[in-house]
């Protein structure tokens, strides 16, 4: 799963770190990048020598790069990563977007509600954490059965002492 949780020493303090799912290493975004521009380049072979090539050519090299940019751009997109912090005291959620940006939440533990919206969300069992007077949005990229199992966790993490 595309979360894990930690935890200090003393056994008080709980991190818990969630990023979205890669499915393409970088391993295998090169194989895919390279078997691509092979399989292209097969049917170009019976013109070699021939100028047809030369025309052919500009077009077959922007088709490579267009989805090597594209796998690029998917790739840098995928770079989040969301931290909770449970406390005994307090609970804070730290964001950082593929930009850089950071959002933070925060408010007393006591006061730490989450919820789950099962269709009312912009996804399907759509995950939130209120308190001091704000609700915010929990891994959202995660798919629909890491939420709910998500869920499970942060409402046993959560619940009252």
């Amino acid at each position: 799963m595309p979360y894990r949780w930690t935890t200090t020493p003393e056994e008080v303090t709980q991190t818990l770190h969630l990023w979205p799912h890669e499915s393409l290493p970088a391993k295998g975004f090169a194989a895919f990048v390279l078997t691509t521009f092979t399989l292209i380049l097969i049917p170009t072979l019976p013109l070699l020598g021939s100028p047809i090539l030369w025309g052919l050519l500009p077009f077959l090299l922007l088709t490579v790069w267009a989805i090597y940019y594209a796998l690029q751009r998917n790739h840098r997109a995928r770079q989040i990563l969301e931290v909770l912090t449970v406390g005994p005291d307090q609970t804070h959620l730290l964001r950082t977007d593929p930009s850089g940006e950071t959002q933070e939440w925060g408010c007393n533990r006591y006061w730490c509600r989450v919820r789950k919206y099962e269709q009312e969300g912009p996804v399907p069992h759509y995950v939130t954490l209120s308190g001091d007077g704000r609700e915010v949005e929990i891994g959202a990229f995660l798919s629909e059965e890491e939420r709910i199992a998500l869920y499970d966790d942060l409402t046993r993490t959560l619940r009252p002492a």
